[in-house]
Formats: C-alpha cells, sequence, structure tokens
C-alpha cells in the first residue's frame, strides 16, 4: 500500500530521502494508472454511448411492453375467455348426470349453441389462456365419453396440468382411449403415469386397478398382482377394493 509524507516531515538522510522519493514516485504510478483507466473507461463510454442507451431502452420496452401484454392483453383475455367457459361447461356437467341425451348434450359442449362458444371455440379463439387448457381437458373427456378416441387423445394430449386430480384424470383418459384402441402398452404407461402424478384416495386405487388389466392384457401378471395388492393392502376403502381379490387371484392363476 502507498504510504504519504506528512506536512512538514522533513528526511534525516540520505537514506531517508531516498526512500520518500520512491514512496512519492509509486504514489505517482498508482494515480497516473488510476487517470489512465478512468479516461480509457470515459473514452469508452462516450464512444459507445448511443449503443449502451440503445441496450436500455431495448430492457425498457421489453420490461413495459411485457407488463403491457399482461395488463391490457392477457388479462383481459383470460376474463373473456373464462366468462366463455360457463356455457359449456353446464353442458359438460348436464352431460355426465344424463343417460338418455349424453350425446347431443356433449355435442353442446364442444360446438356451442345460440351464438355460445363451446369448448372447441374456447380453444381456437383464446390460445394460450388457462380456460383455454381447461377446455382441452373438458373436449377430450366429452370425446372419450362419446366414443372418439383419437379425438380425445389429441385434446387430452394438449392439456397440462399439476393439479393432483385433473393432471391424474387427463392421463387417465388417455389410457382409457388407447386401451379402446386396442393398444394396451399405450394404456398402461398413461395408467402408470397417472398413478405417479399424485397420491390420493380417488385417482390413485382406479389407476392402480386400470394398470393392473393392462398388464393382465400384456402377460405381465407379476407386474399386475403387484398393482392389485397395492390397491388391497393402501386403499382397502376404495370401490375398486371391493372386487380386487378376484383379480389377485386371476394374476397369481397359472405363475
Amino acid at each position: 500500500m502507498a504510504t504519504y509524507k506528512k506536512r512538514g516531515n522533513k528526511p534525516k538522510s540520505k537514506v531517508e530521502e531516498q526512500q520518500f522519493d520512491t514512496q512519492d514516485s509509486t504514489t505517482a504510478e498508482v494515480f497516473s494508472t488510476l487517470d489512465e483507466s478512468a479516461s480509457k473507461t470515459e473514452a469508452w463510454v462516450a464512444k459507445n454511448q448511443n449503443y449502451i442507451l440503445g441496450i436500455i431502452g431495448v430492457i425498457a420496452v421489453g420490461v413495459l411492453g411485457y407488463l403491457g401484454f399482461q395488463y391490457l392483453v392477457q388479462e383481459p383475455k383470460e376474463a373473456n375467455a373464462a366468462n366463455e367457459m360457463y356455457y359449456p361447461q353446464q353442458y359438460f356437467d348436464e352431460a355426465l348426470n344424463n343417460t338418455t341425451a349424453k350425446d347431443s348434450l356433449f355435442n353442446l359442449a364442444l360446438n356451442g349453441a345460440e351464438g355460445k362458444y363451446g369448448f372447441l371455440d374456447i380453444i381456437d379463439e383464446y390460445p394460450g389462456t388457462k380456460s383455454a387448457n381447461l377446455a382441452n381437458y373438458s373436449a377430450g373427456m366429452a370425446y372419450l365419453n362419446m366414443q372418439k378416441y383419437q379425438e380425445a387423445i389429441s385434446h387430452l394430449e394438449d392439456f397440462s396440468s399439476e393439479d393432483a386430480i385433473l393432471g391424474a384424470l387427463a392421463k387417465g383418459g388417455l389410457g382409457d382411449a388407447f386401451m379402446q384402441l386396442n393398444q394396451p402398452a399405450d394404456a398402461l404407461g398413461y395408467y402408470e403415469s397417472a398413478v405417479k402424478h399424485s397420491l390420493n384416495d380417488y385417482t390413485t386405487p382406479k389407476f392402480l386397478y386400470k394398470a393392473g388389466v393392462a398388464s393382465l392384457e400384456l402377460g405381465q401378471k407379476d407386474k399386475a398382482l403387484q398393482y392389485f395388492e397395492r390397491v388391497k393392502n393402501e386403499f382397502s376403502e376404495s370401490d375398486e377394493a371391493n372386487t380386487i381379490d378376484a383379480f389377485i387371484g386371476m394374476a397369481k392363476s397359472g405363475k
């Protein structure tokens, strides 16, 4: 570290005078280097000022643009899409509880009527919204109930959710569609994904059971037995547990 002479402090000898001269020289070099660096920095900033201001401007415009998009575009879009969901959801819920006119009600839910949007319209008109994502789930389930399995697969694959129940039901719905298309290997993969998605008393025993049935279809009795025994041991109060002993017997037979 450079040291400084105190005012009025005179050297007492030649050696001390040389030491002070050396210190003065070192200090002067340090300040000279700092001045030179500062000058170079100032020169670089002056030379590239337009570029720097341009970068700052781009960042500022980007932030303001994002905030403006969220406030002026995305939020109203989300609100409008959510309002449009009310009409088709009513028909969808009614179809699930109706035993005589399911297909016609599902069609109304999918395509809308009386100037109101259906799920398919919401998907097309409000892409990227939460409602469009949910509409893909509902459309997929509607097609599944109408036995239009390819269409069900298409929409359920476009749906994504971390929700414990909906996420598992969507994966399980894909499994059901592939099972109906006689593709048990694909079905098993989706049932297993549904089981892994979340652990709960509603979807877990349902898809453990279906994974077991798909495993039986594939001749994988050991795997089927593991799934059936999980239902029996971990979810003994579930509906699936009521008949699980018969499936355990099938998985054990011929082994």
